[in-house]
Formats: C-alpha cells, sequence, structure tokens
C-alpha cells in the first residue's frame, strides 16, 4: 500500500539529467515563466491558455507554491543548466492513493522542442516516482493532433493502452486523447547518456 517518503509523498526534491535540473519553482522564475507560456502554440496542446501578462505567471507560481506547502500533486520547474534559466515545467497532474497511480504532464518552451529535453526530463521523473515513492504505474495523455507528446512517452518506455475519445474539453472543443502508462513491472529505458553541453 502507500508509504509517503520523509518529507511527504509529493516533497519535489531537485533532480538532476545530463543537461537539466527539475526544481520547485519560486517567484524568481516568472519571467522564464511568461517568456514561453505567452507562446500561442505552446498552449495549444495543453488544458491552459497562453498568458498574456508576467502576474499570469506569478499567479501560477504562487499556485505552485501552496501546492508544495500542502503536499499536493504539483510540478518541478525545468532548469536548462546552460543557461540556468527555466524552460518548462513537469510533474504530477493527479494522484489516486488507493490505487497507487500518478497521472504526469508537461510543457517545454518551443526553442527546445525536438532536442530530447523532456524525453530526459520524463526518464527521470519516471525514476524518481518508482524508486522514491510508493507508486505503482504511471499515466500521461495527449491529444491526439500532438503526436509528438506520444513519442516522448514511448521513448521513455510508456505503453499507448488506448484512445479516450473526447476525454477533455480544451479550448472550446471535446478532444481526442490517447492514454500511455507504465508500470513499476515495466521494463525502463536508462537516462540518455548521449547528450551533452
Amino acid at each position: 500500500m502507500f508509504t509517503p517518503n520523509p518529507y511527504g509523498l509529493f516533497s519535489m526534491p531537485t533532480l538532476e539529467t545530463p543537461r537539466l535540473l527539475l526544481r520547485r519553482m519560486n517567484m524568481r522564475d516568472a519571467k522564464d515563466i511568461f517568456e514561453y507560456s505567452r507562446d500561442e502554440e505552446v498552449a495549444r496542446h495543453v488544458l491552459w491558455t497562453a498568458q498574456r501578462d508576467i502576474s499570469e505567471a506569478r499567479d501560477y507560481i504562487r499556485f505552485m507554491m501552496k501546492r508544495y506547502r500542502a503536499d499536493e500533486p504539483s510540478s518541478w520547474g525545468v532548469i536548462l543548466k546552460s543557461e540556468n534559466r527555466l524552460v518548462g515545467t513537469i510533474g504530477y497532474m493527479d494522484y489516486s492513493e488507493d490505487n497507487g497511480s500518478v497521472e504526469v504532464g508537461y510543457s517545454l518552451s518551443r526553442r527546445l522542442w525536438n532536442g530530447g529535453y523532456m524525453t530526459e526530463a520524463l526518464r527521470r521523473v519516471i525514476d524518481y516516482t518508482f524508486d522514491a515513492m510508493d507508486i505503482n504505474r504511471i499515466e500521461a495523455q495527449h491529444e491526439l493532433t500532438n503526436p509528438a507528446s506520444g513519442r516522448v512517452m514511448e521513448k521513455c518506455g510508456m505503453t499507448r493502452e488506448g484512445v479516450l475519445r473526447q476525454r477533455l474539453y480544451n479550448k472550446g472543443q471535446y478532444v481526442d486523447v490517447a492514454l500511455y502508462a507504465i508500470l513499476r513491472s515495466d521494463p525502463r529505458p536508462a537516462l540518455a547518456k548521449e547528450h551533452h553541453d
């Protein structure tokens, strides 16, 4: 059954990959968050709308900080080490204690798309989730019109389990999503070593 780690299940400690740091967000990140979150292309396939003002980025950070304090499912900021800047987020969207499962989601600055960064981050989060938390199943979903996100999930060892028709209401319409999952007992790809700064 469920056993939290010493600091609570969603303590969100800093995690590292070859090119990235995943850490809790703070108010100093507002400018970086706004810079990529105002991009309509970044917002197109996620459930939030493109930010219009930096105050929206600050509101988002306050919301996350509140979730950190309450030990609720929350997200890491994705920091590109070479620039020491926040370039995306990744974290837990949902959690079922009874079923030992979490759902993960992520977003990334468009200038870094197709560079393997989100695959790197997601693999690290999957490893942490299974190694440090009493979780049996990690789920993720993407809109069918965003197949690149599905490729990230597949590269991280997740299995496509099916299509959920009109599961989400996003940007004024019901959208179909593909559901992916990885189990604790499934094989996991090793963290990529081929990427260097």
